[in-house]
């Protein structure tokens, strides 16, 4: 019994000199940071504010669709005897692309011709009987209407006789075509595509809130994927109404593509003008912080950072239009932020002659 009482009251003393070693250590380290002073301040970056020049553009996303874009197709069925077009050629409006054999049409045609002959001569006939009363109104009103279903015969059989032969409806490029001479054709048969790329149309959609800022003639700018040349285009229509749906209004725009540098089916980033601030308060991107309530930036007072709630408004991939919160030469802290809180000291190296520049 001895030995355990000994073995406890070591462990207890042992535990209590490693709290007093501890206490210790902690006055020793607590004298030294005294001894030290206040922190070091953190180095960050910075620029002074200063008022400039800002285009407020809304970016959006559009498609390039062809001004004019078809399937070739044959309103008649039959075999094609004769192609007319070199695939991704250009041709003209009214330039023959295909032909379709019509030699049963033209027989037709024929048969139909002489038979319109004889009715007209049978009506002429009638009509002599008529005035002299050799015949009733009614026999001579049957051979009239003889003359004319023949003469509807013929012209239907004419009508069926200029489908077999296919012309351009517009001037375009044509692209590959899916048939030979030989093939059999119906009207369901697709022959080939006839697209005119020489200008190209942008549909795109606005929220609602804008509407009232757009109107057909009004110019817009686009850009598309892997290049950074910005083509004009001018809205020609709009919708009459907002859909519902997604809150949009949709309108299209016309762009000319007269050196053909732009393809049918093209994504494109949209920018379309809002207004012209003269004097609008520009951050980088990076300086604003996301919270909780809203958005933060950090500005210089008396050496150290404070935090500033602010009111933001249109941004591009690099700078942020600060509505509210922030004034003109105010020292915005710009890099190393997100390690500060309110209060910390901080030395900041100016960005030189720092001009943000609004894309």
């Amino acid at each position: 019994m001895k030995v355990k009482y000994i073995v406890y009251s070591v462990l207890i003393l042992g535990l209590i000199g490693l709290v007093a070693s501890r206490i210790r250590d902690n006055k020793e380290e607590a004298a030294a940071g005294k001894k030290d002073g206040p922190r070091a301040a953190v180095i960050v970056g910075g620029m002074i504010l200063k008022p400039q020049k800002f285009d407020d553009n809304l970016s959006l996303s559009g498609s390039l669709e062809a001004n004019e874009q078809i399937d070739i197709r044959s309103e008649v069925s039959g075999v094609v005897e004769q192609i007319n077009f070199e695939e991704g050629s250009e041709v003209r409006k009214g330039q023959i692309l295909f032909k379709v054999n019509d030699v049963e049409l033209r027989a037709q045609r024929s048969m139909m011709t002489s038979a319109q002959k004889l009715a007209s001569e049978n009506e002429r006939r009638a009509k002599l009987l008529l005035e002299k009363q050799a015949i009733s109104q009614e026999e001579y009103d049957v051979s009239n209407a003889d003359l004319a279903s023949s003469k509807a015969s013929s012209e239907l059989i004419g009508a069926q006789l200029s489908k077999a032969t296919v012309r351009a409806p517009f001037s375009g490029t044509i692209g590959l075509r899916e048939i030979s001479e030989g093939t059999y054709v119906t009207p369901e048969t697709p022959i080939a595509k006839l697209v005119n790329t020489s200008q190209l149309k942008i549909t795109f959609a606005i929220p609602e809130k804008y509407a009232p800022r757009m109107s057909v003639n009004s110019v817009i700018s686009f850009t598309t994927p892997g290049s950074n040349e910005e083509y004009a285009a001018k809205i020609y229509a709009i919708e009459p109404a907002v859909d519902v749906a997604t809150r949009t209004l949709r309108m299209r725009a016309i762009a000319d593509n007269s050196e053909g540098k732009l393809y049918p089916g093209t994504y494109v980033n949209v920018l379309l003008p809002l207004e012209t601030i003269e004097n609008a308060l520009l951050v980088p991107t990076e300086a604003l912080i996301p919270i909780q309530n809203g958005k933060k930036i950090f500005v210089l007072r008396n050496g150290k950072a404070r935090e500033i709630m602010v009111k933001t408004g249109s941004r591009t991939d690099s700078v942020v239009r600060v509505i509210s919160g922030l004034k003109a030469q105010d020292t915005v802290l710009t890099y190393g932020v997100m390690a500060l809180s309110d209060g910390t000291p901080v030395k900041v190296n100016l960005e030189k002659d720092a001009n943000i520049v609004a894309q």
